[in-house]
């Protein structure tokens, strides 16, 4: 990751500041993109000798988003990546849920993808780089109560495939990494008894840990995967296979 520079949507806590952190400890440089502070992670990335820079952005404004991305490359002199990770939910069930939930999960989820990815590929074009996008095994299997968010993270699949074959003759690479069961601030507002019914599923009897998802992250933008694009790759513990 040495000489590169990475957005990281979502990164501000969770497996997008994981996502930031792993990176830079590889010796990227990260710009970081939040509606919560994130100059928490940008501190932890200049304490490794990296650059770093947060900005707060609504992926789902893609003036904001576009605005951003143009003082990253401002500042920083280029964008190499693209981790679209930023992401939120609004569990009901279908007969239950508010058009404004469904909407604004497709707006950050999946709008919020496209925002980002079309401002930064501009300067992505110029040398080329490598995109990743976080799904979830929800958006490969759908989930009681999620059809909002389960239908963005298939979403997310197709798009990514599709900017795969567009721009892949341009030196871009697109990849997508589907979490399973992630111990997140997310997942720990789960009762006790959904988290050991989930576990009881998962061949691996534990959660994953955000560094699980960040590892997989660093391989899909690094040269070890250069001659794959297009592909999901599920970080599950065999939740889903």
């Amino acid at each position: 990751m040495k000489g590169t520079v990475t957005i990281v949507t979502g990164g501000a806590r969770g497996i997008g500041r994981a996502i930031a952190v792993f990176l830079a400890e590889k010796g990227g440089d990260i710009a970081i993109f939040d509606m919560i502070d994130g100059s928490e992670t940008a501190r932890e990335v200049k304490n490794l000798g990296r650059k770093a820079l947060y900005l707060r952005v609504d992926v789902s404004d893609f003036r904001s988003v576009e605005e951003a991305v143009d003082s990253v490359y401002n500042e920083m002199g280029r964008i190499d990546n693209l981790v679209n990770n930023a992401g939120i939910t609004a569990d009901r069930l279908l007969l239950r849920m508010r058009e404004e939930e469904w909407d604004r999960v497709i707006a950050v989820n999946l709008k919020g993808m496209y925002n980002c990815t079309k401002a930064a590929l501009k300067y992505m074009l110029k040398n080329g780089g490598s995109i990743v996008n976080i799904s979830s095994i929800a958006g490969l299997t759908g989930n009681v109560g999620q059809s909002n968010y389960a239908a963005s993270k298939a979403g997310v699949i197709g798009f990514t495939k599709s900017v795969a074959k567009e721009y892949g003759e341009r030196g871009i690479r697109a990849n997508v990494v589907a979490p399973g069961f992630i111990r997140t601030e997310m997942t720990e507002a789960l009762s006790e008894k959904t988290k050991e019914e989930i576990l009881r599923m998962i061949p691996l009897r534990r959660p994953g840990e955000p560094i699980d998802v960040a590892k997989v992250v660093y391989f899909l933008l690094s040269e070890y995967s250069a001659y794959i694009t297009g592909e999901v790759i599920n970080v599950s513990g065999g939740l889903y296979m």
